[in-house]
């Protein structure tokens, strides 16, 4: 069974803090038995044409899960997307969920050249990690981030053995 960080004064400061740098800002801090999650609407611009209409929703979730005894933590990003459109050619509607690790920025500009709207999920990671370092705490990599690593090397030990092996035969 998971422990709830209800019960460690060390997991209920961590939480604290970052509720505390997230006062005031889009970010909203929720409680869960593992940690705790922080949650950002993503705005996306509507792109509006003459016949068609596209409209995107995006829900940026930092989920951190502690084990306060050893004062480590993972931070997994959880992204939920939802797309619709409609226009000449019928309607479409789309929606994916992701977790892991997410890197990526979004900019909205005005006509007249002013920044209208911006967001990065490394501000995210940025607030978490600075609470985290504040009071201590080491982050650990979370398994989906572990097993994309290890398939990244595979897949790079693969293509390496496929050169070898190509430049083998052509060479002899």
């Amino acid at each position: 069974m998971t422990e709830d960080i209800n019960s460690t004064d060390a997991g209920l400061q961590f939480r604290d803090r970052v509720e505390a740098a997230t006062a005031g800002t889009r970010y909203r801090v929720r409680r869960t038995v593992p940690g705790f999650d922080v949650t950002v609407d993503v705005e996306d611009p509507q792109f509006r044409e003459t016949l068609t209409r596209h409209r995107v929703s995006r829900v940026h979730t930092f989920r951190v899960a502690l084990r306060p005894h050893e004062r480590r933590y993972t931070l997994t990003d959880v992204v939920r997307t939802v797309e619709y459109g409609a226009g000449p050619d019928g309607v479409r509607l789309g929606r994916t969920v992701t977790a892991g690790r997410s890197m990526y920025a979004e900019k909205r500009w005005s006509l007249n050249g002013t920044l209208e709207y911006s967001f990065s999920s490394a501000d995210g990671h940025r607030l978490i990690r600075g609470a985290a370092r504040e009071l201590g705490w080491r982050e650990i990599r979370p398994a989906s981030v572990k097993v994309a690593i290890a398939a990244g090397a595979f897949g790079g030990a693969i293509a390496l053995g496929t050169l070898i092996a190509l430049a083998a035969v052509f060479w002899l």
